[in-house]
């Protein structure tokens, strides 16, 4: 038995996001049928994270067990042929046994990217949120100092049956950069909540409207309460941009 690890990228815009559902198309449905034209048997795969309806990736990584001797050199091609152009499997790589795309993974990277022009851009579409306000960085960059480190991020979180438990998390970045008029928001943790990374860009987007201000954001955090950080941001920004194992 082999344990495979393939890295793969992806566009969500016309998928609900990355976990199987009953009722909708998500990437690991698509990339499961794809995969399963390679290996001719049913596969369980573990992906390294959730991600929502619109959300991209420019990184993913999966593992899944199989017997099949395919080279691993062959199989980003062979897996290729079968998935639509959205998807696209970068590398292969054979692990350890006991490596799990998920609970291997030490922390990742998430970008969110926004268009800050007072005209759209068609190409970007799906791809950035259009905001068309002036944004202050220095402002937002004082904001995001305060998130920085081990914090409990209830307040930056969407309670759901799906986040249970420990609240706490590591932030090693966060920082906001403009070229031209892409600005661009970097997060990187030892991983995240459902939401977290939309909820922060949410709040940072309140505080370039004066609606918070930076010295607020280490007392929306010891509120551990939804209600006081600012709105969850649209999904269409949001890429998962590296995994770190």
């Amino acid at each position: 038995m082999r344990n495979i690890k393939l890295t793969m990228m992806y566009d969500g815009s016309h998928y609900h996001g990355w976990q199987v559902q009953n009722n909708a198309i998500t990437v690991q449905e698509v990339f499961q049928k794809a995969l399963h034209k390679v290996l001719g048997t049913e596969t369980d795969i573990k992906g390294c994270s959730r991600t929502d309806s619109g959300v991209h990736a420019n990184m993913y990584c999966v593992s899944f067990y199989t017997e099949h001797r395919i080279p691993v050199k062959r199989l980003p091609a062979a897996v290729n042929h079968y998935l639509p152009n959205s998807i696209a499997v970068l590398s292969a790589s054979e692990e350890d046994e006991d490596f799990h795309a998920r609970y291997s993974c030490k922390g990742k990277e998430y970008i969110y990217k926004i268009w800050n022009a007072d005209i759209r851009n068609p190409f970007l579409d799906g791809y950035a949120l259009h905001y068309w306000y002036k944004l202050d960085i220095d402002l937002m960059n004082a904001a995001a100092s305060h998130l920085i480190g081990y914090h409990d991020f209830t307040s930056f979180c969407t309670l759901d049956n799906r986040e249970k438990g420990d609240f706490h998390r590591t932030i090693k970045k966060l920082s906001v950069s403009k070229e031209n008029n892409m600005v661009t928001i970097t997060v990187e943790a030892d991983g995240f909540l459902y939401n977290m990374v939309r909820i922060i860009v949410g709040t940072l987007l309140y505080v370039a409207q004066g609606k918070i201000y930076p010295c607020d954001i280490p007392d929306i955090i010891k509120a551990e309460d939804r209600s006081y950080a600012g709105p969850t941001a649209p999904p269409e920004g949001l890429y998962l941009n590296k995994v770190f194992y």
